[in-house]
């Protein structure tokens, strides 16, 4: 009786840690799940970070390339783009209840969330509360996932409300393994982000 309880709870543990792991993700490719969950811990460690790049956009209508930076300290983050599709500079500001994009020559909104603002603004279908993971080479926690690990048991591909992610490289910085260059595909649109410098930190720790 007591190995049938012993093998019974084991079984139990086991399947608690599989769901805890990967509840929401359907994980493919020819990368090792372990490590996989490794490095996953590991970068979603870090809660800030300063991004410098690049990003093309292409619209059904209209395309363009611009200069990307991006600033996150925890909750909060500051994204600025210049260029993209001949709009000018905006500024994305953001943290919970307070959401803020300044357009230059247009004037300063406010709306629930940061993909009704680049929506009604910027005509931009962009799922930023989505890019705050996806620009770490992470899954949104907040939804179903189908994920494709490359050798490296790094992220190569994502699929995710209806957008499709490709990780074509990676960059190692302070000993974080991170996306270099990365596309975007869904709702007519295409982004590809070229990440020049990255600079990661961990602020919670």
């Amino acid at each position: 009786m007591l190995v049938r309880h012993l093998i019974v709870f084991s079984l139990i543990a086991l399947l608690a840690g599989c769901a805890g792991l990967t509840s929401r993700e359907a994980l493919e490719g020819q990368g090792d799940a372990g490590l996989w969950q490794a490095h996953k811990q590991q970068i979603a460690g870090l809660d800030a970070w300063q991004i410098n790049g690049k990003v093309g956009i292409r619209a059904p209508k209209d395309s363009g390339s611009g200069t990307l930076f991006w600033l996150q300290r925890q909750d909060y983050y500051d994204i600025r783009l210049s260029g993209p599709l001949g709009r000018g500079a905006a500024r994305l500001t953001g943290r919970p209840g307070a959401i803020l994009l300044e357009v230059a020559n247009q004037g300063r909104y406010q709306a629930a969330t940061p993909e009704q603002l680049m929506q009604e603004r910027l005509g931009l279908n962009l799922p930023v509360s989505h890019l705050l993971w996806w620009i770490r080479g992470l899954p949104s926690p907040d939804s179903k996932s189908r994920l494709s690990l490359d050798a490296d048991s790094r992220l190569a591909q994502l699929s995710q409300d209806g957008w499709q992610v490709e990780y074509l490289r990676y960059t190692e910085q302070n000993g974080f393994w991170l996306p270099e260059r990365i596309k975007l595909s869904g709702f007519d649109l295409q982004v590809t982000l070229v990440i020049k410098d990255w600079q990661p930190r961990q602020l919670g720790q």
